[in-house]
This record gives structure tokens, C-alpha cells and sequence, in this order.
């Protein structure tokens, strides 16, 4: 290489930073700060230390943030309760300073025996029957338990109440022997004279106004829902403009709250509930029938495995479950669940930001209480059709056994209805076997101070269906809420300002909101007296049923093909689609009911019965109701199969 190329190479070098000095050498000057290509020890090993102090004061902050936990690889000597004197609260005082409900939940599936009348081949044989008994609160809180169940359809509802035919050799007998039943059931009727008729004077329009000024100073906007009356054995007077004078007589079954919201419109809230195992048990499946998926509960086991290896939960054990919002579905999920020994906390797991179970600390202590409790948080509380159908799949029921007693009550009440903490359900069935499957012979359903009861019976010609006391169906010939899914109630039956006229006046329907074009079904069998565009209603149709009952469907934004005047229509056949037509503020049904040409409040007035019991049959059911209410009263067998 010539001086030429190599002049070159070194004015490149320079150019990219090349610098041409002297080597490395640790001969720096103690105490001095390190020149060029200087080493000092000293400054070399100050940095080390500085490191080394900051990981260690970093790792103390770390323990005392963790309550002296120093590995996390024995998680069950971390998470162990001391014994400190820390001071238990009460279940309701816990997280808040705000005092919640807390309300006993009762959640029996017992065995009960009776002594049963068999033919076989001409010979009467007796022998002992097996029937499960369920007794049970309905579920305060909606979980995954029933994320799936099916859209609430009262047509649907109606094809399910139907009466079926049942073969007479399977039908099972309640003709029990050495029952010890106590006294007799006796239905009477009477004629009701007319002349104990309330005053024609009382009408619901002075009534209407008499409870308004009665209840004027409530402290929110009122709606009146419903009206009865009682008269007294003085002359009443015709209020007409002096209503706010006393009247002689009394107003009924008024209630005054405020207006209520479709439950997805809620945000949930927090609750927690504590159960006691009432036999040696699964945690998968004490787990899956309070509200965990099946994915929840595998990743529960994994977390547990180092520090409650077992999957069996022995007699005694408590869980204390706390329920949150899911972000992602219509249900509260589960955000932490503890394992309690004779009281004692075992193990804890709680759920991340991340959506994963992973070890807690213990929650703060409790005064165990000796029933099953559940905080009550209002907002959690689910409707009486999801209820029960949360309830019957704790309790392990078929969904078409579910689908049944839905049906029971479907004309009776408003199944989208949030519930009151403390209804309950009853229900007797018989065991499945290899022969016959299992058939459901009594439900009772228990509302705030009313119960409804259903006996299973079956007549001559071989047609099953459910009963009341009074040989009644519980299939009503008008439904209440006659569009697919039941619609959101948005505005009562009542007086109330008009959204778009803001005049006060009667609200002679029940509005009903629902996507457009949702169909709208005939509320009974009857006779189309109108289909065409009616003033404010927009387009409107109007059935008139036996009677004197009629019903009207207003607002549609389309009315079926072949509706006209003069023809007949199905409980249930299609009549038309919502719409918003005429003096409406958005997508709804505005639904009315009249009897004799007086419009009454279709969610709350009382329908007659669909069928009734022939009177041939009314000896034959009063045995069925005795054996079936001696059942319910019976002691289970040894054998019980309770259920948490």
C-alpha cells in the first residue's frame, strides 16, 4: 500500500470518529474523578454498592408491602390466618359504611316417601314411592347460570300450556296409604247479589282523583296503577270538582312508586353470599349451580392446587362468594371465592383486571350466620322469569321441566317483573327411573304474602294439565303482553302528562317498546272490528273478543296482510309489526284492554280462566290436593339430596 492510499485510509477513520490514543490504564488519582482513558477502582466499586443498596431497599419496601410474605412458592403460609385480634363485622357492614339487606336463602332438594297403590295384572299392589321435594328462594342475582336460557316469548309460552295426552298405564298414582291426612278440602261457590254492587257513583275517574290528592305530596312523580274500591254501608257522595273533601269510602290496591327501567338499563352492584355444604360435595359442582362456568372453575382448581389440593368440600365447610359486574354480559360474575373449615379460612381466590383467578388474602372477617344469607343489592335483582329460571338450574331441573312452570304463570303474572327479595318456589316431583321419566306433579310459586299453587292431574280421557284449588288452569283466553319477547314496559295504565301534547290525561293503555317490526300477536280468540289508520293511534287495529271484552293494538307501523273487519283471528296469530305510526315518541305498542267499553289496566286487572275442571272430576282432584299437600308436609327419608 503507497503513502497516497494510506493517507487516504486514515482521513476516513478520522471522518467516522476514529480517534488515535493512548490505551486504557487504571493509574487515576485516588479520590479524583477519572480523566480520558482513566480507571478508578474506587469510583468502580462506589457505583456496585450504590446498586447493590438500591436493590435492597427496594426488596424491603416490596416485604412490608406483602405483609412479610418473602416467597410466593408456599402461598399457603402466606395466606394463613393469624391469630391477631382483628374485629369481625356483620355481612352487611363489610366494604361500606351503607347498611344493605341481607336476606336468608333456602335451598332444599329432599327425598320423601309414600306408600303407593300400583294395578298390575287385576292385583293391587303396594309399594313405596320416592318423590323429590324442592324448597327454595328464587335467585337474587342473574349469573351464567342462566345466561342462555331462551328469550322470554309469551306465544311461545302459550304453545307450552297446552294440555297433554298421557298414557294411562305410565300415569303415576298419589293414592297414598297410612297417610295420616288431616281434614278435608271443600271449594264453595255462591251467588253474588247485585245489590251489593259498589255505587255507580264511585267511578274510576273520581277514585283516579281522590287517591291523586290523596297521595299529592309523595316526593316523586307518581303513576296510578290500579283502582278498587270498597263501599261503605253510608251514602257516598259525588265527588265531581270537591275531591279533596272527605269521601266515605275507601281506595284499594293503589301503589304509588317510581317509574321503573328495563333491568338492562341497571348497573349491578356489588353482593356477596355465604352457603354451608350440607353434604360431602364436589367443588365443581357446589361452584357451577352458584354461578361459575365450567372454564372459571378449572382455572379456580389450578390456583388451589398448592394450597387446597382437594376437590371434595366435607359437611360443614362454608364458601362465601362475592358478586360483581361482568363487563361483557347481562349477569354478575364472581370476583372472589373463600374455603372456611369449622370457620377457619382456608384459601381464598379472587379475579384480576386480567380476567384470571389467581391466590388472595382472606376478606375481612364475619360472624358466620347459622342459615345460608345473601346480601341484597336491588340492582342485582333479576326478573321473576330469569329467577326461576336460575333457581330451577341450581336445582339441577330439566330446561323443558323450567319451560313448564314458566308457563303456569305466564297469564297470571308479569313475568319481566324484577322480584322481591324472599319469594320462594316449591316443587314436587317423582324419581326418573328406566321405565318413566320423571314428571313434575306440584309447583307453588310464592310472591311477596301471595302463593299460587298447581296440582298435576289427569282425567278419564287421558289429558294432563295443572290445576289450582279451584280446578282452574292457569291459561287465561286474553295475554297481557302480546308482542314477541313481551316488550320493555315504558309507560303504566293511569293518568300522566302526554310527551308530545303535554296535556294531563288518562293513559287508557299499556305501552310496550320493542325493535321495529317486531311482531304483534292477538291477545285472544276474536273478531278484527278495525284495521286502518285511527287519529293518534296511527295504524291500529281492534279485536272484540266474548264478553264484552275487547283489545286494541295502536302505533304499528304495519298491519298483517288480511287483517280486515269481520275476521276471525287465534290467540297468538299475527296481527301487525311496531312501529312508531301516529302521536308517538319512538317504537312501542300501545296496547289496550276494555271491558264493556271501559278501559282497565291489562297487567293488573283480573282475566278470566281459560278451562276449567269438569265437575265430574272435583271429588277425584280434592284427594289429589290432600295427598299432594301430605307430601310437602312429610319428613324427608335419611337419604336427603340437599343442594347448594
Amino acid at each position: 500500500m503507497n503513502t497516497a492510499q494510506k493517507n487516504h485510509q486514515a482521513a476516513l477513520l478520522l471522518a467516522s470518529g476514529y480517534e488515535d490514543i493512548n490505551a486504557l490504564t487504571t493509574r487515576s488519582t485516588d479520590g479524583d474523578i477519572p480523566h480520558g482513558r482513566e480507571l478508578s477502582f474506587s469510583w468502580l466499586w462506589g457505583i456496585i454498592m450504590t446498586g447493590l443498596t438500591s436493590v435492597l431497599l427496594m426488596g424491603a419496601a416490596l416485604y412490608i408491602s406483602f405483609l412479610g410474605q418473602d416467597t410466593f412458592s408456599t402461598p399457603f403460609a402466606a395466606l394463613s390466618i393469624t391469630n391477631s385480634s382483628v374485629d369481625t363485622a356483620p355481612l352487611s357492614k363489610i366494604k361500606t359504611d351503607r347498611i344493605r339487606p341481607v336476606a336468608k336463602t333456602l335451598s332444599d332438594k329432599e327425598i320423601v316417601q309414600a306408600a303407593i297403590a300400583e294395578n298390575i295384572d287385576g292385583r293391587t299392589i303396594v309399594k313405596k314411592q320416592p318423590f323429590v321435594r324442592i324448597k327454595a328462594t328464587l335467585a337474587t342475582a342473574p349469573t351464567a347460570l342462566s345466561d342462555n336460557i331462551p328469550i322470554y316469548d309469551p306465544v311461545a309460552l302459550l304453545s307450552r300450556t297446552q294440555t297433554t295426552s298421557n298414557n294411562l298405564q305410565s300415569e303415576i298414582s298419589t293414592a297414598i296409604y297410612s297417610a295420616n291426612v288431616e281434614g278435608e278440602i271443600a271449594v264453595q261457590t255462591a251467588i253474588l247479589l247485585l245489590d251489593n254492587a259498589p255505587s255507580k257513583i264511585i267511578s274510576d275517574t273520581n277514585a283516579a282523583k281522590y287517591v291523586r290528592q290523596t297521595y299529592s305530596d309523595t316526593s316523586f312523580d307518581s303513576e296510578i296503577f290500579a283502582l278498587g274500591y270498597e263501599e261503605e254501608n253510608t251514602s257516598v257522595r259525588d265527588l265531581g270538582d270537591n275531591y279533596n273533601e272527605v269521601i266515605i269510602g275507601k281506595a284499594e290496591n293503589v301503589t304509588i312508586v317510581p317509574k321503573t327501567h328495563s333491568l338492562n338499563e341497571a348497573s349491578f352492584g356489588r353482593s356477596e353470599r355465604i352457603l354451608t355444604i350440607r353434604k360431602e360435595s364436589e367443588l365443581k359442582e357446589i361452584l357451577i349451580k352458584n354461578g361459575f362456568t365450567k372454564k372459571m372453575v378449572t382455572a379456580i382448581e389450578r390456583t388451589l392446587r398448592n394450597v387446597y389440593p382437594s376437590t371434595i368440600l366435607s359437611k360443614g365447610t362454608r364458601l362465601r362468594i362475592l358478586f360483581g359486574p361482568a363487563s361483557n354480559s347481562n349477569s354478575v360474575i364472581p370476583y372472589r371465592m373463600s374455603i372456611y373449615n369449622n370457620d377457619t379460612h382456608a384459601a381464598t381466590v379472587a379475579l384480576t383486571d386480567s380476567g384470571h383467578y389467581v391466590l388472595a388474602l382472606a376478606p375481612p372477617k364475619i360472624d358466620f350466620p347459622e342459615e345460608d344469607v345473601e346480601e341484597i343489592n336491588v340492582n342485582n335483582l333479576p326478573s321473576l322469569y330469569r329467577s326461576i329460571w336460575e333457581t330451577a338450574r341450581k336445582h339441577d331441573l330439566s330446561d323443558q321441566t323450567t319451560d313448564r312452570i314458566i308457563a303456569m304463570f305466564a297469564y297470571d303474572l308479569d313475568l319481566t317483573k324484577k322480584i322481591t327479595a324472599g319469594d320462594s318456589i316449591e316443587i314436587l316431583q317423582t324419581l326418573p327411573s328406566k321405565q318413566e321419566k320423571q314428571q313434575t306433579l306440584f309447583v307453588a310459586l310464592k310472591l311477596g304474602e301471595t302463593t299460587r299453587k298447581f296440582y298435576r292431574f289427569r282425567t278419564n280421557d287421558g289429558e294432563v294439565d295443572f290445576y289450582d284449588a279451584n280446578g282452574q288452569t292457569g291459561k287465561r283466553f286474553l295475554m297481557r303482553r302480546p308482542l314477541k319477547g313481551g316488550g320493555n314496559l315504558r309507560s303504566r295504565f293511569g293518568y300522566r302528562v302526554h310527551p308530545i301534547t303535554k296535556r294531563s290525561k288518562l293513559h287508557s293503555g299499556t305501552d310496550l317498546s320493542a325493535p321495529y317490526g317486531t311482531p304483534i300477536y292477538a291477545s285472544g280468540n276474536g273478531v278484527i272490528e278495525k284495521a286502518q289508520w285511527f287519529s293518534g293511534y296511527g295504524r291500529y287495529v281492534k279485536i272484540k273478543h266474548v264478553n264484552g271484552f275487547t283489545t286494541a293494538y295502536g302505533h304499528m307501523s304495519r298491519i298483517a296482510n288480511g287483517m280486515a273487519p269481520g275476521v276471525r283471528v287465534q290467540q297468538g296469530q299475527i296481527i301487525g309489526y311496531v312501529g312508531s305510526t301516529g302521536l308517538s315518541t319512538g317504537n312501542h305498542l300501545h296496547f289496550e284492554m276494555r271491558i264493556n267499553n271501559r278501559p282497565v289496566d291489562a297487567l293488573a286487572v283480573k282475566l278470566p280462566r281459560d278451562k276449567i275442571l269438569p265437575q265430574q272430576y272435583q271429588s277425584q282432584f280434592k284427594n289429589t290436593i290432600a295427598q299432594i299437600n301430605d307430601l310437602m308436609a312429610r319428613e324427608p327419608v335419611p337419604v336427603a339430596v340437599a343442594s347448594n
